[in-house]
């Protein structure tokens, strides 16, 4: 009886066949886009935020992509409003996740940030926020990460200094329960120096805009007891409407605002109202760093408008990513390769990520407003 005998050429041709398929399949994947996704409000109220933070992300993905972008690949920017809406901005953060993205820059407020935190701690996607400061994620061993200060920075030097003018001791706040995680929490961190140095906070009222209570109204309310001062912790625009409606009772009441309602927005519909209000920040709008003039000029070319702190952060959020992306070796996650580099190099300074993902900035300064320009004071 004769053995069976087997052509070994099919299976050398069939080995061969799938070597070929998975080189291809492996230059394809190659060339397949990084995916990194953006989210914040480009509509509503806060948009001057999300539509700064947006434009410069955008800037940056070019600029990667005409270097090459990562190992080849280019890098694909998926766009999501949040529209201020935590069941919204949860939905965006979902279609990133399903869309492949490796990471997401923003939200730009905090509320926003406390409702997708648990879902890319879920899904251990890398999140840098460009803004977000309340305290209320800080400490944590999660994925989002934050380049700027928090809250306590803030709202500590606003009322040190404060103290130390003279100007304002007896004083009433206004806070939007729009975006209460980050207003609420400023607000403790602004009570606690305050009172120690010797202020009294006579009033402190709590609004939404759209609970129908009119800014005239809340105007009224915050003069009522008298005060020497004013504090609003709120967002550009509805600190500039409500500065109106405090200057047509008392022109001449000093007024403070927190670091939300500092964009240029805030100078472009307050005018007149907006003169000699003080802001705390740590964005210095005069920097003279090379890379911020660099950026500052491109993005006043693309866009014709000041970048301001939204769009400095933003963009510094986003190299966080890409540095990250070039730097992640096989078997890191994105998170364990930005906490091996730790210091990364920002438009305005270098700054550095503790073991839970946050920064402290250069020690924040007070502005100005002067002739519709911030004019740093101290």
């Amino acid at each position: 009886m004769k053995s069976a005998t087997f052509s070994r050429q099919p299976i050398c041709s069939l080995v061969v066949t799938l070597i070929l398929i998975s080189i291809a399949q492996l230059g394809c994947d190659a060339k397949k886009p990084v995916r990194i996704g953006f989210i914040g409000g480009t509509s509503g109220r806060v948009a001057d935020l999300g539509i700064s933070g947006l434009d410069a992300v955008q800037l940056v993905v070019e600029q990667c992509n005409k270097q090459g972008g990562i190992d080849g690949r280019q890098v694909q920017l998926l766009i999501k409003d949040d529209q201020q809406i935590p069941d919204t901005a949860r939905q965006a953060v979902q279609d990133l996740i399903r869309e492949d993205a490796v990471a997401i820059v923003g939200p730009m407020t905090s509320d926003m940030a406390m409702a997708v935190a648990p879902l890319v701690n879920e899904a251990r996607v890398l999140n840098v926020s460009p803004t977000v400061t309340t305290q209320r994620l800080s400490g944590r061993d999660d994925y989002f990460f934050r380049v700027s200060s928090t809250t306590l920075e803030y709202a500590t030097r606003s009322a040190h200094y404060q103290i130390k003018s003279g100007d304002m001791r007896r004083i009433a706040a206004a806070y939007d329960k729009g975006n209460r995680s980050f207003t609420e929490n400023w607000l403790e961190n602004f009570k606690a120096p305050f009172i120690a140095g010797g202020g009294e906070i006579l009033a402190t009222i709590a609004f939404k805009t759209d609970e129908g209570k009119s800014f005239s109204e809340i105007a009224r309310e915050l003069l009522v007891p008298d005060p020497d001062g004013v504090l609003i912790i709120a967002n550009s625009m509805d600190s500039a409407l409500l500065c109106q409606q405090i200057r047509k009772t008392n022109h001449s009441i000093k007024i403070t605002l927190a670091d939300w309602g500092a964009t240029e927005r805030l100078l472009e519909l307050g005018g007149k109202a907006v003169e000699g209000v003080t802001v705390v920040q740590t964005f210095d709008r005069e920097s003279p760093k090379p890379q911020y003039q660099s950026f500052r000029t491109t993005f006043l070319e693309r866009y014709h408008r000041e970048p301001g702190f939204p769009g400095v952060y933003a963009y510094d959020a986003t190299q966080v990513v890409l540095t990250a992306l070039r730097a992640q070796k096989r078997g890191q996650s994105l998170k364990e390769t930005v906490l091996s580099i730790r210091q990364f190099d920002g438009l305005q300074g270098k700054f550095s990520f503790d073991d839970y993902g946050d920064v402290k900035r250069s020690n924040a300064s007070i502005s100005i407003v002067q002739n519709q320009k911030f004019v740093v004071v101290e």
